[in-house]
């Protein structure tokens, strides 16, 4: 196998990896209830149920942290903020892998914001959950650590490759593996 051929490989993994880690996210927050439930909840959807899913909203940054955080000892704060957070980082890390323009930090956040956007827009007009502007924040945030964690790796990775390089130009290992 030649290394192009290895390397599409790998991306084919890769993007087939974020695929079902996207799945496993839509699981997760929009049908995290028993089938039945959901049936249930879908069953009885109405009109008004945009109305109660506005009057439940949280549109005001950082009421739902403050308030993990006001009462930390009586809520399970610290799962739903630290969840929140790391169910994003293999978003903010895969992404750039598997489409070329997220490696620009500003594609990934807006691809972050637009994704999780549209989870809490639909929890809104379904009922099948709340929308948060803080799931928002914090879930964007995930998406930006691990943004931070595919430059570090990808750093180490080149200065790896320059070291491989440096190497075979003093062996001349490069120059016989291509003409093999």
């Amino acid at each position: 196998m030649t290394a192009e051929e290895e390397k599409q490989r790998n991306i084919r993994w890769i993007r087939a990896l974020f695929l079902v880690y996207l799945l496993i996210v839509i699981k997760l927050i929009i049908f995290k209830y028993p089938m039945d439930q959901l049936r249930a909840i879908a069953a009885t959807w109405r009109k008004d149920v945009i109305l109660e899913g506005l009057d439940t909203a949280n549109f005001t940054p950082f009421k739902t942290i403050r308030m993990y955080i006001d009462y930390a000892y009586m809520l399970n704060s610290f799962e739903n903020l630290v969840g929140n957070i790391l169910v994003f980082v293999p978003f903010g890390f895969l992404l750039p892998y598997v489409w070329k323009k997220a490696g620009s930090f500003w594609v990934m956040l807006l691809n972050a914001v637009i994704f999780v956007l549209g989870i809490e827009v639909f929890q809104l007009f379904s009922a099948f959950g709340a929308f948060d502007v803080d799931d928002i924040i914090l879930n964007c945030l995930g998406a930006v650590w691990g943004y931070l964690f595919y430059l570090i790796v990808e750093a180490i990775r080149r200065k790896r490759n320059r070291k491989q390089k440096q190497k075979d130009k003093q062996t001349g290992t490069g120059q016989r593996n291509k003409i093999l």
